[in-house]
């Protein structure tokens, strides 16, 4: 009975350990996402060039999708398109198509930029 007391002890601290030892390794991994002063040019549009002008940039134009330059982003934006697509929402075409979805840090990104009025900054 002791011996069975123990071994459970011993589980149970081991399980404990494991747990700070995940989380402060995922907190190193995932730094914190900085989503304050999001601007245009620096914070948004190497997101999109690098997940979207694929299919709708740099000259392709999927579906009818035009992201290449501030006021055709800030359209989809403006529009709830931008959001609904990269956040899977019902109702939307999940983005990008056939891909993982973005990282949260980087739709939380998005999602400040367009609360803060989409500025071309």
């Amino acid at each position: 009975m002791q011996r069975s007391i123990y071994g459970l002890g011993l589980i149970v601290l081991f399980a404990i350990a494991a747990g700070a030892c995940s989380k402060a390794s995922e907190e190193e991994l995932d730094p914190p996402c900085d989503t304050t002063g999001m601007r245009y040019s620096i914070d948004i549009l190497p997101v999109i060039a690098a997940h979207c002008y694929s299919c709708h940039g740099n000259g392709t134009i999927t579906e009818g999708v035009d992201l290449d330059g501030y006021e055709n982003l800030k359209s989809r934006a403006d529009n709830g398109d931008l959001l609904g697509a990269i956040t899977h929402a019902a109702g939307y075409t999940p983005m990008p198509y056939n891909q993982p979805k973005l990282s949260d840090c980087d739709i939380n990104k998005i999602k400040a930029w367009i609360q803060s009025g989409a500025p071309d900054n």
